[in-house]
């Protein structure tokens, strides 16, 4: 019985480590696509304060 035991723990053991890791992943894809959202927004920003000749963010820049 008791190696039956260990290889069902290892099972789990195993299984925690494989959704660990796909955590891991999509926490990278994640941070992947939250700086591509955060270039986007800023460029978009730049252009609607160029289009409207307006500061928006208040940094006291137009563009």
């Amino acid at each position: 019985m008791g190696i039956f035991w260990d290889l069902l723990q290892q099972e789990e053991l195993d299984k925690q480590q494989a959704q660990a890791d796909s955590v891991e992943d999509r926490v990278a894809v994640l941070e992947t696509e939250l700086e591509k959202t955060r270039l986007l927004l800023r460029k978009t920003l730049e252009a609607l304060e160029t289009h409207l000749n307006r500061d928006i963010d208040g940094d006291g820049i137009t563009g």
